[in-house]
Parts: C-alpha cells; sequence; structure tokens
C-alpha cells in the first residue's frame, strides 16, 4: 500500500468514527497531494509525497511562530494537533548518531574536502534521510563538518 493510499484509508476511518479535526487535517493532505500532481502532471511516488507532508509541517511551524507573537494560544494549539497528525505518516525519525554516521559516509564517498562540495554532499545525505530529518539542521551540520576540515 502507497503512502497516499494509506493516507486516503485514513480519511475513510476518520469519517466513519466522526474524528472531525483528523478528518480536516487529512483532506488539507490530500489536496496538497493532488494539487501538486495537477500542477505537475504527474502521479507522485512515496517520496514526493513525504515531500509535500514536510512542506505541510514546515509552513505549520512558521505559522506557529506567527501566532506565537500575535498571541493566539487557540490556533498555536490547532496547528500543532495537525502537526502531530502529519508526522504519523513520515517514517521514525534518525537518530543523532545515525544521521552523523550517514553525513560522515556521504564525505567519504564524495570525497568531500570542503564547504564547495556541499551540494553532492547534501543530495547524497537527502536521498537516504528525506522524512527521517529535519533538512535544513542535516544542511547545518554538513556545512559545519565540512568547514572542520
Amino acid at each position: 500500500m502507497t503512502l497516499r493510499e494509506r493516507i486516503t484509508e485514513d480519511m475513510k476511518s476518520a469519517m466513519r468514527s466522526g474524528e472531525k479535526e483528523r478528518l480536516a487535517t487529512i483532506r488539507l493532505a490530500l489536496a496538497a497531494i493532488k494539487q501538486r500532481e495537477v500542477d505537475e502532471r504527474i502521479t507522485l511516488d512515496d517520496a514526493q509525497v513525504l515531500a509535500v507532508l514536510e512542506k505541510m509541517i514546515k509552513q505549520r511551524k512558521e505559522a506557529i511562530v506567527q501566532f506565537q507573537a500575535g498571541g493566539r494560544a487557540d490556533l498555536v494549539a490547532k496547528e500543532s494537533a495537525e502537526i502531530s497528525i502529519i508526522e504519523g505518516y513520515l517514517p521514525a525519525r534518525m537518530g543523532d548518531a545515525e544521521l552523523d554516521a550517514l553525513i560522515a559516509g556521504a564525505i567519504t564517498s564524495t570525497g568531500a574536502s570542503s564547504a564547495k562540495d556541499m551540494g553532492k554532499v547534501m543530495a547524497l545525505v537527502k536521498s537516504q534521510a528525506q522524512g527521517r530529518a529535519d533538512m535544513g539542521a542535516v544542511s547545518a551540520r554538513v556545512k559545519e563538518k565540512l568547514a572542520s576540515r
């Protein structure tokens, strides 16, 4: 079962059980997936669906910062709940040790020696860590490791 099929099945079960908040969030996710498919005229695979879900989480985290600044605790709670539902579809997060090992392996296999080689390293790391790590934090770690060489 693909990730998109799993999300669709969860939408149906949320409808049956009357979970309105969960249903609304799942519908938002499916709408974002469908929008990307229509825009690009393709059918998304699991990796591309994960990218859409990660983008949704990033948008919600940015919204939370804005709502906190505006003193809107109700909207912060709503966005946080949506994040937790969407994160349920992402694979298990990578630990720090696992991530460091992946970065070290990517640096070694690409022969990276300076910050100029960051693109090569990030391409390799991204293919293996997509959906399992915050790519912004990964980028900072890669930059740090390459700078110390």
